[in-house]
């Protein structure tokens, strides 16, 4: 997938990202078939380096062998149970493709009114970092889009400069305002600049120091001015160990993208250990094409979630599919009647 532009991190600067589609189908019916996306995201999934190419080579047997299970349960124990260990995309990609071909093969995954076209969900307009005119064209742009709620990537161009940026866009009217941090800030130095940004009141701040840090983490939100999300801290950690992250560093809000955490019981199960502990959640893409973020959104849709969702508009690519998923005044959309366009997809049988 290529970037229409350069799109900043912390951690560097994107302009592609390597994906791998799977394709699942029953041999006597071959035109029904289930899609699912494979896209590990650089420098921060735990299953990024693997060598997919070698791994599909190996699950294409058992996937072969398998038997379509009768419910949408069933095909997320199956997704489990052809994934091998530490492939979180991998796992959402069975999940997403074997529900895909139970549903009928036709990219309804979950059938909801946002499915239907009577409902959209809210989401976030993302600034990527860069230099800071080109951060305020993005902020300018997103703001005649329609968006209430913008997210902005900081950590990247300097504090002073980027504090700036958060001035535009308050004298532009934001209502929501988000900073992603992607663990930028040193523990010594984070609760410093966020009592700075606290002036901005901001809904919250994600991850603004490194994952990994337990007790530093726990502190920050004990005593930040700023509501703490937790992203990358949640990369790699499964069963018992969500409820006991939580527990030890208390947010505000967790942040789940199911191509990191893998998928879509995953991501349940991270939502349940929150609720329980009153912990408010929303649900952000990776940067996935449109296969993966199709999946993600009908999963959101279905779930009783509240607020602006952090999910991808399909624009961010040159070469993305084309589907049935739109965005206007903010939102995203999802036409009943659009078309998935898989002109340039070559399926290696």
């Amino acid at each position: 997938m290529r970037f229409r532009f350069r799109a900043g991190t912390s951690r560097g600067v994107l302009t592609e990202k390597k994906i791998w589609v799977i394709k699942i189908w029953h041999s006597e019916n071959p035109e029904v078939f289930g899609l699912g996306e494979v896209a590990p995201l650089s420098g921060l999934s735990i299953d990024d380096g693997i060598n997919y190419d070698e791994v599909l080579e190996d699950v294409k047997e058992d996937v072969g062998q398998a038997v379509l299970p009768e419910s949408e349960d069933k095909c997320l124990t199956l997704a489990a149970n052809l994934c091998p260990e530490g492939l979180p995309a991998l796992h959402f990609a069975l999940e997403m493709a074997l529900v895909d071909l139970w549903k009928g093969g036709r990219r309804l995954l979950f059938s909801s009114a946002f499915t239907a076209g009577k409902e959209e969900i809210p989401i976030n307009g993302l600034i990527w970092m860069g230099e800071e005119a080109f951060m305020r064209e993005q902020a300018r742009k997103k703001l005649q889009d329609g968006f209430t709620c913008i997210k902005m990537k900081i950590g990247a161009i300097g504090f002073e400069q980027e504090l700036k940026i958060l001035d535009l866009l308050r004298d532009e009217g934001v209502e929501i305002l988000r900073v992603d941090a992607n663990g930028a800030f040193s523990p010594g130095e984070a609760l410093e600049k966020l009592q700075k940004l606290s002036g901005y009141q901001l809904h919250s701040i994600e991850q603004p120091i490194a994952s990994g840090q337990w007790e530093q983490m726990a502190e920050l939100c004990r005593a930040a001015p700023v509501p703490i999300a937790l992203d990358e801290e949640l990369i790699g950690v499964t069963g018992d160990d969500r409820g006991k992250l939580l527990d030890a560093i208390g947010p505000r809000f967790i942040i789940l993208k199911p191509t990191l955490l893998g998928g879509i019981a995953a991501t349940r199960s991270w939502i349940r250990e929150a609720v329980d502990r009153d912990i408010g959640w929303w649900i952000t893409s990776a940067l996935e094409s449109n296969i993966g973020l199709n999946a993600i959104a009908q999963m959101t849709a279905i779930l009783n979630y509240t607020g602006h969702q952090g999910l991808g508009t399909g624009q961010l690519f040159e070469n993305n599919f084309d589907s049935p998923m739109k965005v206007r005044n903010g939102h995203l959309y999802f036409d009943p009647a659009g078309k998935w366009d898989f002109k340039d997809l070559d399926y290696a049988h």
